[in-house]
């Protein structure tokens, strides 16, 4: 009796149960794939340098992912995030050069710690002011983060007149030599890049995972309505992914700033589609309540390798961008795809228990 009931109750397996666990599996199949195309086709593509180089690209696209899911998961979208990337990395190179002017020819010079927690403060200002505009004001998530990103890209290009901040060495006696190191120092022989992102990635899975904030996020993406019932403080929720998603944007502006040892307004131009494309090929359900931090990551490697690998191809940046909007629209029917079969096999588990 015991054994008839347990096989009837556990999975049985079929094509549906099979195709499910491809479909599960499709962000690293999918990062197999393009990693063994480049290495055959793509010169140089398996060589030290390109390793520790891509390491650095892919770091930048998964901070931006993983703000990205939080904000995706809770039912929103954050298209202001590239803009902050090139508003943080002038306001670092505005402190790294002119410090604060606070008249009488005297002005306040930072450290690099310093200059990190404020262009830190500066993409969770921003954040907040996306919170603000969609919970207070009930505006919609695109349309609010898209006027954020014309505000944040202007304030950029008003910081300097459109023209870049050359020469972020620092400055010794102020304690701000080091900044350069961010983007270009290594720490046993791994990029500090990759470092701050194996925090950043562990923090935000250790939210989602494991406390009653991640466990918020998620009943406010899936249902918002039945959350707020429920005791979830909604407003709060918002405002903390729009924030973090506004701290990881702040991180790269950091990184890149450092990397090139200058800042330019127009960094970060269009970055919020790979973090968009890398959240969705991870797993991360656009219509809200669905998504991990670990699968993020694995497809901002998929993006990274490709973006990358098309490079040393030759491949023209007008076709990776089409590229890229082909991986977001299959992304997006694959999910589907997942979920259909995903409820097919649920209604065969329940006959097979039924019988």
């Amino acid at each position: 009796m015991t054994d008839t009931t347990a096989s009837a109750a556990a999975p049985q397996a079929g094509p549906n149960n099979t195709l499910l666990l491809l479909l599960k599996a499709r962000t690293f199949i999918a990062l197999i794939l393009v990693f063994v195309f480049f290495s055959i086709f793509a010169p140089n593509f398996l060589s030290t340098a390109n390793m520790v180089i891509m390491s650095k690209h892919v770091a930048l696209n998964a901070f931006l992912a993983i703000g990205m899911t939080f904000v995706i998961v809770s039912g929103g979208i954050d298209l202001s995030v590239g803009s902050i990337v090139g508003l943080c990395g002038m306001v670092a190179g505005y402190l790294l050069l002119n410090g604060i002017d606070i008249g009488l020819g005297w002005s306040v010079q930072f450290n690099t710690l310093e200059i990190c927690l404020i262009v830190a403060l500066v993409g969770i200002a921003i954040g907040a002011m996306n919170a603000f505009l969609v919970t207070k004001l009930n505006v919609a998530p695109f349309i609010a983060t898209l006027g954020t990103l014309y505000i944040a890209r202007g304030a950029a290009m008003l910081s300097s007149e459109g023209e870049t901040f050359p020469n972020l060495t620092g400055n010794t006696e102020y304690g701000s030599h080091t900044y350069r190191m961010i983007g270009s120092g290594d720490f046993l022989g791994i990029p500090i890049s990759i470092w701050m992102l194996i925090a950043v990635g562990l923090l935000a899975a250790y939210i989602a995972k494991r406390t009653p904030l991640g466990r918020f996020i998620y009943a406010v993406g899936g249902n918002e309505r039945a959350a707020g019932l429920s005791g979830v403080k909604v407003t709060r929720v918002k405002y903390f992914v729009y924030m973090f998603s506004g701290f990881c944007a702040a991180l790269v502006g950091i990184i890149i700033s450092s990397q090139l040892v200058a800042a330019h307004p127009a960094t970060g131009d269009t970055f919020e589609l790979n973090a968009i494309a890398a959240a969705v090929l991870g797993g991360t359900s656009m219509s809200g309540g669905r998504g991990k931090i670990g699968g993020t990551i694995v497809g901002a490697f998929v993006i990274g390798v490709l973006s990358d690998g098309l490079v040393m191809m030759g491949v023209s940046a007008f076709w990776q961008t089409v590229i890229k909007g082909i991986v977001i629209i299959a992304a997006v029917v694959i999910d589907q795809a997942q979920q259909k079969v995903q409820a097919k096999v649920a209604l065969q588990a329940q006959a097979a228990v039924g019988k």
